[in-house]
């Protein structure tokens, strides 16, 4: 049945208010989380970490959805069209964000015009860890033994134009190594691997590999950190085992999608603001090496301006390695 002429006219009217009244009820349904990588490494380490903080400042379930592939292109390529509604977010990091847009042509997607910041979550420190069995107790020792015999030191990453394969090139190029790149979907899928010797080496998050490390199965070498970490006081930074002004780490944050009404993305920064600062989840993230955003950093405006220093700092590094879009 039509309806009346009157309701039809009125209807333009209404919209603003029909969409205000959705906005003031946010969120009304579980909201979806999207991890753009497989299970075990640090980005759903960290989403499962916060979603329950989240869920209880959303007053809904924050459900965790992982979608692997392509360096986080396929699911941040899928987030670009998702309804700008708040109900759907997307657990930012290196890769989609301020990676691939360097380095990948032809993406599906542009950071910059079809994502909103809402907030960061951490920054873990990249490490370079190797197998027991490989014969270097220091990163020199790695370095010469790749030098001596090219592309024999296989080092995993989380994938082809991740950060950890960024700082595998970048790595290669400051010092003259031949580590040869070995891409997987993530962290924890390349793990299993440098356990059973398949790999040599690996550059990933220290939440990886952490707790290899303390058992003797591998031996982190440096961190890409500025300065030693408290949870593994025996590894030197970068800068400490003789490469300069090396600095690589992962970060994580919320993005939701362009044209998200302001309303409903400083509620999602609210929630994301309260994880942060969640003295439960602030241990057990530091305790796996991470650190906390600051309070600033965890705002849309503080996380904007991260992505823009994090962008330029990808582009010199990409320079640095030789990388391309391609």
């Amino acid at each position: 049945m039509p309806l009346p002429r009157r309701a039809v006219l009125a209807l333009p009217f209404l919209l603003p208010a029909i969409r205000a009244w959705a906005q003031s009820n946010f969120p009304d349904r579980p909201v979806r989380l999207i991890v753009p990588f497989a299970p075990g490494g640090n980005s759903d380490t960290v989403a499962r970490v916060m979603a329950p903080k989240l869920s209880e400042k959303l007053g809904q379930p924050v459900v965790v959805e992982n979608r692997a592939g392509a360096a986080g292109n396929v699911a941040a390529t899928a987030f670009a069209r998702a309804k700008p509604d708040g109900t759907t977010i997307f657990l930012g990091s290196n890769g989609p964000l301020t990676v691939n847009p360097v380095i990948q042509a032809n993406l599906g997607y542009d950071p910059a015009r079809d994502f909103t910041p809402v907030g960061l979550f951490v920054r873990t420190p990249n490490v370079l860890a190797v197998r027991r069995s490989v014969p270097a107790q220091t990163l020199a020792e790695l370095i010469a033994l790749s030098q001596s015999a090219p592309g024999s030191i296989s080092t995993g990453s989380s994938g082809t134009g991740s950060t950890s394969h960024l700082a595998i090139e970048s790595f290669n190029a400051a010092t003259g190594a031949g580590l040869q790149h070995v891409p997987y979907g993530s962290g924890g899928a390349m793990t299993p691997d440098l356990i059973a010797g398949n790999i040599k080496a690996g550059m990933t998050e220290i939440s990886t590999v952490l707790p290899l490390h303390r058992e003797g199965v591998v031996r982190i070498l440096a961190t890409g950190s500025a300065k030693r970490l408290a949870v593994a006081p025996e590894v030197p930074s970068f800068d400490e085992a003789g490469v300069p002004g090396f600095r690589a780490a992962a970060f994580v944050g919320i993005v939701a999608p362009s044209g998200t009404p302001a309303e409903v993305v400083a509620t999602i920064a609210g929630a994301v603001a309260a994880a942060v600062a969640d003295p439960d989840n602030r241990q057990r993230l530091e305790e796996m090496g991470s650190e906390m955003a600051t309070p600033g950093e965890a705002t849309p405006a503080g996380f904007a301006a991260f992505l823009a220093r994090e962008s330029a700092w990808t582009r010199a590094a990409a320079d640095r390695a030789g990388l391309r879009p391609g």
